[in-house]
């Protein structure tokens, strides 16, 4: 019977302490779509931070997910995805765009050498809420792009828009899947 109990409470242990991780230090979160190429691609599997925004702010550049915006699915129930992108304004700046591919802060273009090459550029300008000019960010807000700007549904879309720091679920900090790619994320 002792034996029986060790073995009970060692699984709730077990149990507890899963729950604890998976909703207050880390989750696991899917790439789902090509709005992250070439930083990140549709399918890999990461490791999420929600602790450290709990001591620190977010930077720019921080690679975050946040609540997107909600869909309706075949059965016709609503669900609102889970965004991957990355902190372009932060809380109190202007952000602006310059032409069809330039982002300015407080009236200064971003340079962007971390992200690669986009493709797809024609597609930048569509459902932006940056066109009809810069756009000051609350003192709780943050401005969230992807880096395949040209395909990614993002705060550049009124219906998103910035996202509240409390909306923020925390940091990318690792890829696990697959092998190949497995590594910290920048």
């Amino acid at each position: 019977m002792k034996k029986v109990l060790h073995t009970v409470l060692y699984i709730l242990g077990a149990v507890l302490a899963a729950y604890l991780i998976t909703h207050f230090v880390g989750m696991r979160a899917v790439v789902d779509g090509i709005s992250m190429e070439e930083t990140l691609y549709n399918g890999e599997n990461l490791i999420v931070d929600k602790v450290s925004y709990r001591f620190r702010d977010p930077a720019r550049f921080d690679i975050v997910i946040c609540p997107g915006i909600p869909e309706e699915d075949a059965d016709g129930k609503t669900r609102r995805p889970i965004y991957i992108k990355r902190i372009i304004g932060l809380p109190g700046e202007t952000i602006g765009m310059i032409g069809d591919d330039k982002i300015t802060i407080d009236g200064r273009v971003l340079e962007e050498d971390v992200f690669g090459v986009y493709k797809n550029k024609e597609d930048f300008k569509s459902s932006n809420m940056l066109e009809a000019g810069p756009y000051q960010l609350k003192d709780d807000e943050y401005f969230l792009m992807g880096d395949n700007r040209y395909h990614s549904r993002d705060s550049r879309d009124p219906l998103l828009g910035p996202v509240k720091r409390e909306d923020l679920i925390g940091k990318v900090w690792v890829r696990i899947w697959p092998l190949s790619r497995l590594g910290g994320v920048r």
